[in-house]
């Protein structure tokens, strides 16, 4: 999955699925935006603008459907189950 990470302005991080043409967007107050049937060529202009959050605000924010974002994966060892935090099994 391509990725592109910003280092200034409020868009942190693009994400692209080229299979489901699914971009995810981080943004620097951590929430995640999804948008579907995003062509690859959009994703290339965004990583590519001046300033990617007035492209998105221009270009996609209105135009695309949104999505639901895809799980992130945990990272090695910070993941814990119900069972880990709350012991497992019942009376």
């Amino acid at each position: 999955m391509p990725s592109k990470t910003f280092t200034s302005g409020r868009l942190r991080r693009a994400d692209y699925d080229t299979a489901s043409q699914q971009l995810e967007l981080h943004w620097d107050n951590k929430t995640v935006l999804a948008y579907k049937q995003v062509p690859a060529e959009v994703y290339r202009r965004l990583c590519n603008a001046p300033t990617p959050a007035t492209y998105w605000e221009d270009r996609i924010a209105e135009e695309y459907p949104k999505a639901t974002p895809m799980a992130a994966p945990p990272a090695a060892g910070s993941a814990k189950s119900w069972d880990d935090l709350f012991g497992g099994g019942g009376p």
